[in-house]
Parts: structure tokens; sequence; C-alpha cells
């Protein structure tokens, strides 16, 4: 038990390591163009779920009316 927990503190440490070293370039995606896209992607996501719930709500209205 002592032996994994202290290979997984050492991969964390690691992991951390390679995340603090990949910060340095913070504007990378915006100067490729690519910031868009993700913002683009989260939009339609966002979109996506509010007309789902709309639809859930109206389904979940008329199954409420037909009960009564």
């Amino acid at each position: 038990m002592k032996k994994s927990f202290s290979v997984l503190l050492s991969l964390l440490f690691l992991m951390q390591n390679n995340l603090i070293a990949q910060s340095d370039n913070q504007d990378f995606m915006r100067s490729i163009g690519k910031m868009y896209v993700v913002y683009g992607v989260i939009v339609v996501i966002f979109i996506v779920l509010v007309i789902f719930l709309i639809y859930l709500d109206r389904r979940l209205t008329k199954l409420e009316n037909q009960i009564n």
C-alpha cells in the first residue's frame, strides 16, 4: 500500500511539472486561431442544452396536463 502511494505521488508530481512547463505559452491556442473553435464548440453545446431543456419542459408540461 505504501509503495503504491509513493508511486502515485511521484506520478502526480511528474505530471504537475509537465503541466507547468506547458503553461509558458498561454496564447498558443489564440495565435493559431483554434481558440475561436473552442469558443464556438462551447456555444453550440450550450445552445443544444438550452433547446433540450425547453423541449423537456414542454413534454413534461404536456404529460402533467394529461394526468390532471
